[in-house]
């Protein structure tokens, strides 16, 4: 295994035992539900906005190590983001993971984000991967209905 891989695995198991804004936010603007059948993970995501300018995000419930930390990590990146800046960062997370494993990652573009580059080795967990990010968007877009991986 790559040094590079063991780091990363050792980021996500990190996200997972404690996770980064993990409760629920009261005085969300808007909150989203979104629910991975196949694997169970079960999230609400909580978006406080400020104009157009996300000031505050958390998430609440459970699910695999994959889904929880890629929560938590979104949830720091996306703090004093625009919409218009979290939909971008989303295209480019999304298109990462959904990339055949052996394509290069650009990670000074991708930054923290390039720790899930190995969930494209395992096309099941890619629907775990970007759970939280489709609730937050979601969100941002203003709807209220669940968001489902199916």
């Amino acid at each position: 295994m790559s040094s590079n891989r063991a780091l990363y695995e050792q980021v996500i198991l990190e996200h997972n035992k404690k996770p980064r804004n993990f409760h629920e936010m009261e005085d969300a603007d808007r909150k989203v539900e979104g629910y991975n059948p196949l694997c169970g993970d079960h999230f609400t995501v909580y978006v406080k906005l400020n104009g157009d300018v996300i000031e505050d995000v958390s998430f609440s419930g459970a699910g695999c190590a994959i889904s929880k930390s890629s929560a938590s990590v979104m949830t720091m990146l996306l703090k004093g983001k625009t919409k218009k800046e979290a939909e971008g960062l989303f295209l480019k997370f999304h298109t990462m993971v959904t990339s055949s494993p052996d394509s290069p990652v650009d990670e000074d573009d991708l930054g923290k984000l390039r720790v899930f580059a190995g969930v494209r080795e395992f096309p099941v967990r890619i629907k775990c991967a970007t759970l939280a990010w489709h609730s937050m968007l979601s969100a941002l877009d203003g709807k209220d209905e669940s968001v489902t991986t199916e």
